[in-house]
């Protein structure tokens, strides 16, 4: 993916009524392999990796790049947030040079059900707003991930097409800044 652009990285750590979203450190790298390795996790995301494939490639400083932000719930990582530039080869996009940001999460399982997602994408989301003012995001989802697509659409995302990919329909959202807040 490419980089967010004139974002200055990384931000202070972003906190709410009950996350902190900061940068990764090394104390993060158990539950990033936890995240990845997880089939739940890996469900509507091409699958899961295997913990050994995993040990041997995750870096002592997991996900240390502009646009990722590790959700943090009581001093422990509970999953990711990111804003990255769409890749320009992949189908769907708002503008005709592509490139829009795109909003990614994942949690672990173990904090499902609890409003972390929305709470953590609601920090991003408003973050990346005062931040690159007007620029729209994006959000793509499996059409048979209802939970996700629920969430996209209670965070202001609106549906623009669908397209298969990933050998699997895929719901493609826009957010445009000054339509509320999510």
């Amino acid at each position: 993916m490419a980089e967010l652009g004139p974002v200055s990285w990384p931000p202070a750590p972003i906190r709410t009524e009950r996350l902190v979203l900061r940068e990764s450190e090394a104390r993060d790298r158990t539950a990033y392999i936890e995240l990845f390795a997880s089939p739940e996790v890996g469900t509507y995301l091409g699958g899961h990796r295997h913990r050994d494939e995993l040990e041997r490639a995750v870096p002592a400083v997991p996900g240390q790049r502009p646009g990722v932000f590790v959700i943090e719930l009581d001093g422990t990582m509970i999953g990711t947030v990111s804003l990255d530039r769409r890749d320009a080869e992949r189908p769907g996009h708002v503008r005709p040079d592509a490139g829009e940001a795109e909003l990614g999460y994942m949690l672990l399982p173990g904090a499902w059900g609890r409003g972390y997602a929305a709470e953590a994408c609601t920090a991003a989301l408003d973050w990346f707003a005062a931040t690159v003012p007007g620029e729209p995001v994006l959000l793509c989802t499996q059409t048979a991930n209802t939970p996700s697509m629920g969430l996209a659409t209670g965070l202001g995302f609106t549906e623009v097409t669908r397209f298969e990919e990933f050998g699997a329909e895929q719901w493609l959202g826009v957010r445009s800044f000054g339509t509320g807040s999510g």
